[in-house]
């Protein structure tokens, strides 16, 4: 079986800081060379994802610098991937929304992972290519749409790349993007509240930069509250292995959080807002707290009290890469031994 997975243009597979949706790819990716899959993976020319790479653009471009143009870019890399990709795979994989609507025009099946939250118009237009095979990162995202083909397939991650960490933990960890939706001023607040050290690591975006001059830096201090920017794998491991707890106050409905099982992999409890996939992802009192203010999540910062060895056990159970891989073959192989019946569609048809 060869399958082409998509991925947008702009950031490497696997991304070197910043990226969930490469990162998601990229597991995927090698989880399905290990089972024996040819795979290509279409990105850009700087991804070191050990399987066949193609790409139209040589290096990478983040952050994005203009909607107009960076969509064409988008369209541009994707048209040309599913193109050449049906000339030699048997199923593509696509995980942006240029990749479903390029799906109309392939005579081989289209499986779309929907990374994004629930927009109306996307799913107005995903509506008028019935015959992908759509993917919702959870259970949260799959009741927001109502496609005919569409299951639910959790993330997971390669355990053996994250670890527990044997010195001890004193501070509290905030992981993402510096964004009001991510809370990361909560986060500040929690840590405050609880008179728990904060380091907080992740990317600026340009389109944040008032917000990080304005409600973040004041608080920075070096000691009490840190900033360490973004971070690789290996200062992903020491930030988050060094951690009592990842705080995770989110202020939009995401999809996952793939941050959420990567803390739980290095043994570290999650304290977060029950908003979008929190609730499938964090079990309260098993891998973490959910609470739904910030004072009630300092109250449970003051009294944490889990094992490290059983936050990854239950990381290990829900969220492995082998779990993800195993229900993305079983998806693959039910589309190929199906009818296959994948002719363009051209005729508009309507649509509610």
């Amino acid at each position: 079986m060869r399958i082409a997975l998509v991925a947008p243009p702009f950031i490497p597979v696997p991304p070197r800081v910043y990226g969930g949706t490469e990162l998601f790819i990229g597991h995927l990716a090698e989880g399905l060379k290990a089972r024996g899959m040819d795979v290509v993976v279409y990105s850009n020319g700087e991804s070191t994802i050990d399987v066949e790479t193609r790409w139209l653009y040589a290096k990478a471009q983040w952050p994005i610098q203009g909607e107009i143009f960076d969509n064409l870019t988008d369209y541009n890399h994707t048209l040309w991937s599913v193109r050449d990709a049906i000339e030699s795979s048997d199923l593509i994989h696509v995980n942006n929304v240029p990749g479903v609507l390029c799906s109309r025009f392939s005579p081989v099946p289209v499986v779309a992972t929907i990374h994004h939250p629930h927009v109306p118009e996307l799913s107005r237009l995903y509506a008028y290519c019935s015959k992908v095979e759509y993917v919702t990162i959870s259970d949260f995202q799959r009741r927001c749409e109502t496609l005919p083909r569409m299951r639910t397939i959790h993330h997971g991650i390669d355990m053996t790349s994250y670890r527990l960490s044997g010195v001890p933990r004193g501070y509290f960890a905030f992981l993402g993007r510096v964004a009001p939706m991510k809370g990361t001023h909560l986060a500040i607040e929690i840590a405050k509240k609880s008179g728990i050290p904060l380091k907080i690591a992740g990317e600026v975006q340009p389109v944040f930069k008032d917000y990080f001059d304005r409600e973040i830096a004041p608080h920075v201090d070096g000691k009490f509250i840190e900033f360490i920017g973004e971070v690789d794998l290996k200062a992903k491991n020491e930030l988050l292995g060094s951690a009592l707890a990842l705080l995770f106050p989110i202020q939009w409905n995401e999809p996952f959080g793939l941050v959420m099982i990567e803390a739980m992999a290095c043994g570290t409890p999650v304290l977060a807002f029950p908003s979008g996939s929190v609730p499938e992802v964090v079990r309260d009192g098993i891998s973490g707290h959910i609470g739904h203010s910030v004072e009630e999540l300092a109250g449970y910062a003051r009294e944490l009290r889990f094992n490290p060895e059983q936050v990854r056990a239950y990381a290990e159970q829900n969220f492995s890469l082998e779990i993800m891989v195993g229900r993305y073959l079983d998806l693959y192989e039910e589309v190929l031994s199906g009818p296959q019946d994948f002719e363009s569609e051209i005729e508009p048809r309507a649509v509610a």
